[in-house]
C-alpha cells in the first residue's frame, strides 16, 4: 500500500470509532476472527488496546496486522488502526 493511500486512510480512521476492545485476555483467536469478519465487511477498522493488555502497543499493531492479513495504518496512542486493501 503507497503512502497516499495510507494518509487517506489515517483521514477516514479520525471519524471511526473502535470497534474491538482488547484486554487483559490479550491477542486470542477469537480476536483475530472478530477483526478479519470486520475487515472483510468494512476494510478499515480501529482496534483500542485497553490498559491491562501488558504487550506493547506497537508490537501489538504488528502482530494483529500479520495474523489478519491486513495494513497496519496507525498506532496512535492506545489505539491501532488496520486496513485491507
Amino acid at each position: 500500500m503507497d503512502k497516499k493511500r495510507i494518509f487517506e486512510l489515517r483521514g477516514k480512521a479520525q471519524a471511526l470509532q473502535a470497534t474491538v476492545h482488547i484486554g487483559k485476555e490479550g491477542i486470542t483467536p477469537t480476536v483475530i476472527d472478530e477483526i478479519t469478519k470486520q475487515l472483510k465487511k468494512t476494510k478499515l477498522v480501529k482496534v483500542k488496546l485497553l490498559p491491562a493488555l501488558e504487550k506493547d502497543r506497537k508490537e501489538a499493531g504488528s502482530e494483529l496486522a500479520k495474523a489478519t492479513s491486513s495494513v497496519l495504518v496507525e498506532v496512535r496512542g492506545r489505539t491501532v488502526v488496520l486496513a485491507t486493501d
